[in-house]
């Protein structure tokens, strides 16, 4: 009884708004039949104005969108929110679905009503000394005194069953709405595209930030390093690494609002994506950290298709990130080499202190390369490996990325 109570009131608004929606098609319907025209005119006019009526209501997009917010917080249904624009099979549906909501409405809400009057009106004659009370085409009589002490219970009855016929008006709503505002199969598969999209995006940027930002942030935390370390010793090291970090913040500032370009749909960054042609900056910033850097390249890197030419430097970063927080500066080699038909990356470097490579634990970093190796049908691997120059055990990053089509 409780949860009847609980849900009646929201339950009879949504009726409620039923049936105020009745009015303007009513009142049109009664505008097109003027009194004095044939009886057979007057109905296929009213008939033909409460159609239109009703086709106008449900024609605009908002008109839909309203209904389903008006079943989701008042009947209780999990309706999606509907997709943009507008077919005609959208818009007769959302018309077909305001005619019961009319119709039921417009009884919920008239019967209710004359319930509630009675709930009220025989407790109120019995207190005012008796009566007779005419409801529903019949005189019931009441009778003053103890005689006529059953009036409460009978309010409290008429109550409970205004609280039923409104839970029996949302009852009969609630499956019509399911059929009449929910997805069809088209449009349900429509918004999971869209919503895959959306988390692709945001895969994307979480992606472009972390090796973007994460870079900068390594190497300008070992250049502040080194700086702390040679300000009393040699003061102008110490100034060249300083001013390699206002270069390396000031890189990461355009690298942020090229990633913050991506969010706004239609929205061109100000500045373009790195590519291999940016390599010299990025194995400088390196350098500046204090690793020795040795850098590789055979074959034409500005041949390289812009697509593969963008992940690949994206690659190169994250690689050098990792070597930064996780190896020895002392020795570091990059190897970029750009065939007929593959662009094949190499990252050897060797643990700090010496020590004999460890396995790392899959971070973010590795994930992100082998996501856009994978996205690009290309091959990678990271892992402790034997250096055929020195013999000496090594962390080997690899990634090879096709420069054709492989369809």
């Amino acid at each position: 009884m409780r949860t009847v109570l609980i849900r009646s009131p929201r339950s009879w608004l949504h009726a409620a708004v039923g049936a105020l929606l009745s009015l303007p098609p009513a009142l049109a319907a009664v505008l097109a039949a003027p009194p004095g025209r044939p009886l057979l005119l007057r109905v296929a006019a009213s008939t033909v104005a409460l159609l239109a009526v009703l086709a106008a209501l449900g024609f605009p997009r908002a008109a839909r969108t309203g209904c389903v917010r008006l079943a989701n917080a008042l009947l209780g249904t999990e309706l999606p929110t509907p997709a943009p624009g507008m077919s005609r099979e959208h818009r007769l549906r959302t018309t077909a679905w305001l005619v019961p909501h009319i119709v039921v409405g417009l009884a919920v809400t008239t019967v209710t009503f004359l319930l509630l009057l009675s709930a009220a009106v025989f407790p109120g004659v019995w207190l005012a000394g008796g009566g007779h009370v005419s409801t529903f085409g019949t005189t019931v009589p009441v009778a003053a005194g103890w005689r006529g002490a059953w009036t409460p219970l009978v309010s409290a009855v008429t109550l409970a069953a205004a609280s039923y016929v409104t839970l029996g008006g949302a009852a009969v709503l609630r499956p019509l709405a399911q059929v009449l505002l929910d997805h069809r199969p088209a449009e349900r598969l429509a918004a999971a595209e869209e919503e895959l999209n959306r988390l692709a995006g945001q895969q994307r940027l979480a992606r472009e930030l972390h090796d973007s930002i994460g870079h900068t942030l390594t190497a300008s935390t070992i250049q502040a390093a080194v700086a702390s370390e040679l300000l009393d010793r040699d003061p102008q090291a110490a100034r060249r690494a300083l001013t390699s970090i206002e270069e390396t913040t000031r890189t990461a500032m355009d690298d942020l609002d090229h990633v913050l370009g991506l969010l706004h749909a239609g929205t061109t960054p100000t500045t373009p994506p790195r590519t291999l042609a940016d390599l010299g900056p990025l194995t400088d910033g390196v350098r500046q950290a204090g690793a020795q850097l040795r850098v590789e390249t055979r074959g034409d890197l500005t041949r390289v298709p812009a697509t593969v030419s963008r992940e690949a430097y994206r690659i190169v970063q994250e690689g050098l990130t990792n070597a930064l927080r996780h190896g020895d500066l002392s020795s570091i080699t990059l190897r970029i080499t750009a065939g007929k038909d593959w662009l094949d990356v190499e990252l050897l470097n060797l643990p700090a202190e010496a020590r004999a490579p460890r396995r790392r634990p899959a971070g973010r970093g590795l994930d992100g390369i082998r996501e856009r190796v994978r996205t690009l049908c290309g091959e990678t691997s990271a892992g402790p490996s034997y250096d055929d120059e020195d013999g000496r055990e090594r962390w080997r990053l690899t990634a090879r990325l096709p420069l054709r089509s492989l369809a």
